[in-house]
């Protein structure tokens, strides 16, 4: 039981160890330009950003001054003003 132990432990050192070498030795080799795409990456945020402010720098206009019509008074015809004269005038 104890022999099984030590193996299952020593295994587990080597194959940690022998991990970590192999990573290290991975990145000397081959060097990640992680910069470069991080800065490609951020110019792109910025130009889409920009794109979208673009777009919604323009208010929008609002359904109430969209249907407004030519010549009627503030209040228009369907107005509570409007409904009180017509009660009294008796329209």
């Amino acid at each position: 039981m104890i022999r099984r132990l030590f193996w299952l432990v020593l295994g587990a050192v080597l194959g940690v160890t022998g991990y970590r070498r192999a990573t290290a030795l991975a990145r000397l080799l081959r060097p990640v330009p992680r910069a470069s795409g991080l800065a490609e990456f951020a110019a792109d945020v910025r130009e889409g950003m920009a794109l979208y402010m673009e777009r919604q720098a323009r208010p929008a206009a609002s359904t109430l001054e969209g249907h407004r019509r030519a010549g009627l008074p503030p209040g228009g015809r369907g107005s509570p003003a409007h409904h009180r004269d017509e009660l009294k005038d008796g329209r």
